[in-house]
């Protein structure tokens, strides 16, 4: 929005031309989510405390969490906020992408926000059923993925990490495929937010890396040189997923060891989307298995103990998800979240480098 209103003016104002770099906005846009999250925190936390809507710990889990009970949730409303707000302040908003990127994250916000409503106010400890909320996900992620199949010009071939020359062609397959990342990645990210900060951290990780991601698949020059797609319009994604990085870190200054805040469904799903949804734009689907290694890990540790247990009646972890075993095991939970992050940084380190190695 500042773009297209202040830019038309740089020829009479000559200092108004820095609206012209994206490097500018992707910074600005990190620090205005920022401080919308950092200062409007205080106020949300009250807010949720006023109205008594505090996290249910579940039972079962490590005794220590029940201390975590009645600690206020649904505090990712403050980081879609400040995310979509940020985004629609700082970029190119005549980009058919950043509107995509918005409709993901705020589309699944409501499914998350519908399912933390029956949860925390309602009274209904499962919320939205698993088929209620898969099915809203996946009708969500439909719509993105006939977007980009219908979009003129759009390819349907699938870049593989590493590899220059296979480009395998999904045609219409691209369609699940596309629903598959976004709804994949939305449910990740979601088992991953167990402990204090662990699902925030690698968030923001992931959204650095695809602000990377995004500006070079953007820019024709780098992309020609690295032989990676160049998707047009999709260096403005960059502004977002910046936006993501600033938000979840004003966020994590109060979703820190031991949280004054929870993100709840609302804030989990629709980040996972998001990144889903960017991955997809920037025709780097798969690099998300990499980038997002920490949510891909909680979600198969969650696969492998449900069909272990079903199947033959015995557990292959001590709970699931995975950061629960390792607390079992006696490791402390910011043991668990901090080493997790650092896993988080290598996996995005090594999948940045794929640009080049190819």
């Amino acid at each position: 929005m500042l773009y297209l209103w202040l830019y038309p003016l740089h020829t009479e104002f000559s200092f108004l031309n820095v609206f012209r770099y994206l490097s500018f906005r992707i910074i600005y846009a990190a620090v205005t989510a920022f401080l919308i999250a950092f200062v409007l925190a205080p106020l949300v936390i009250r807010k949720l405390q006023e109205i008594r809507l505090g996290q249910r710990v579940r039972e079962d889990g490590p005794q220590r969490h029940q201390a975590k009970t009645g600690t206020p949730t649904m505090g990712g409303i403050l980081i879609l906020f400040a995310v979509v707000l940020s985004t629609v302040l700082w970029a190119n908003v005549a980009n058919r992408y950043v509107w995509l990127v918005i409709f993901a994250t705020v589309g699944f916000g409501l499914v998350g926000f519908v399912d933390d409503y029956i949860k925390f106010i309602k009274g209904h400890s499962k919320g939205l059923s698993v088929l209620q909320k898969m099915l809203a996900q996946a009708v969500l992620a439909l719509g993105i993925g006939l977007f980009f199949y219908f979009s003129p010009g759009y390819s349907t071939h699938l870049n593989v990490p590493f590899f220059k020359h296979i480009t395998p062609d999904l045609g219409l397959f691209y369609i699940p495929f596309a629903i598959l990342v976004i709804v994949g990645s939305s449910n990740a990210v979601n088992l991953t937010d167990g402990l204090d900060g662990l699902a925030v951290g690698p968030v923001m990780i992931a959204a650095l890396a695809y602000t990377i991601v995004a500006y070079v698949v953007g820019n024709k020059i780098m992309s020609e040189y690295l032989l990676i797609p160049y998707i047009e319009g999709a260096g403005e994604l960059a502004v977002f997923t910046a936006a993501i990085f600033g938000s979840s870190l004003g966020f994590l200054w109060f979703n820190t060891y031991p949280a004054s805040v929870f993100m709840g469904d609302v804030g989990s799903l629709p980040l996972g989307a998001a990144l889903g949804t960017v991955a997809v734009v920037s025709k780097h689907e798969l690099l998300l298995l990499l980038v997002g290694g920490v949510f891909v890990i909680e979600a198969i540790s969650v696969i492998f103990q449900v069909a272990s247990f079903k199947s033959r009646g015995k557990r292959i972890f001590l709970m699931a998800p995975i950061h629960h075993h390792f607390e079992l095991k006696g490791w402390e939970e910011p043991k668990v979240v901090v080493r997790l992050w650092i896993l988080a940084i290598l996996l995005a380190l090594l999948s940045l480098s794929t640009l080049k190695i190819r």
